[in-house]
């Protein structure tokens, strides 16, 4: 079972996340987040699976697990990295979102990567006065 799988930091996990207001209506909030996965340890590794919390402002949790990642399971060799984009929506928002990729090294060893929380916030649009 993954979670029973060590988990390495060895696979540097970087986010980035955009409010995509043009497709985006009250009810359905969409975030598009970028990711940048870094291989800095010392073995080729390959991405097999991901797996989601999706957290909304009303407390409801959504999971998500899949192979691979925008249909490619990216192999990573030792200083190399792979980015991607994809997009969640939330019906309310403050969101977060958070999991685990399950990789492999050449070996056949699985093992998880965390994936950091990150915020699915609406932009900040009220009026500021300076003083």
């Amino acid at each position: 079972m993954a979670r029973d799988l060590p988990i390495r930091n060895d696979i540097h996990v970087a986010v980035r996340v955009v409010y995509a207001e043009p497709h985006s209506r009250p009810g359905q909030h969409v975030f598009v987040y970028f990711i940048t996965l870094e291989n800095r340890g010392t073995e080729t590794v390959q991405l097999l699976s991901r797996e989601w919390f999706i957290y909304d402002g009303n407390g409801e949790v959504g999971h998500v697990q899949g192979e691979g990642v925008v249909g490619e399971k990216p192999i990573l060799e030792p200083g190399q990295s792979y980015e991607y984009n994809s997009f969640c929506p939330i019906a309310h928002p403050p969101g977060s979102m958070q999991g685990y990729y399950t990789f492999q090294n050449t070996l056949g060893q699985l093992f998880r990567v965390e994936i950091p929380a990150f915020a699915l916030r609406l932009p900040d649009t009220s009026p500021r006065t300076l003083n």
